[in-house]
């Protein structure tokens, strides 16, 4: 079991996640950036690819953010044509977002950026790491602290 009482264990844990963090999202913040674009941004793009017409709330859900810190970013994305939203049939006071032709295309670019990354890491690290990565996420993700984002 590893005991993360080590001071040194905890700081090259920390490092080594800070340093592996920041090398995912580097290609992907460079693209955004030509766009005036930041990592919150494609955060959005990211989850409603991957769930087309995600409502406003559960957009809010998945990001752990306050309806005030969405606002400004969606609402950029919006003017810029990459995401659009609809009124849901069954309840007209729920907005419904998805991607326009040109937001699909930058989210597969962002997207395809960090999967290459991650293939090339993967094939070095072996399956068994792989595994063991994939589990350490799903673990973080499910004790993350309430409050947090």
């Amino acid at each position: 079991m590893t005991d993360l009482k080590n001071r040194d264990l905890q700081l090259r844990t920390m490092e080594a996640f800070f340093h592996g963090y920041q090398a995912f999202t580097a290609r992907a913040d460079e693209i955004l950036a030509r766009r005036g674009l930041s990592r919150v941004h494609h955060r959005i793009l990211f989850f409603i690819a991957r769930q087309p017409q995600l409502s406003v709330k559960e957009l809010l859900a998945c990001l752990g953010v306050s309806k005030q810190a969405l606002n400004m970013p969606l609402r950029q994305l919006q003017e810029m044509d990459l995401v659009h939203s609809s009124t849901a049939a069954d309840d007209k006071r729920r907005r419904l977002l998805s991607l326009s032709a040109e937001g699909a295309k930058l989210e597969a670019l962002l997207r395809r950026e960090q999967v290459k990354l991650l293939q090339r890491t993967f094939d070095q690290a072996g399956e068994a790491a792989v595994a063991g990565w994939l589990e350490v996420n799903l673990l973080l993700a499910q004790n993350r602290q309430p409050g947090g984002s």
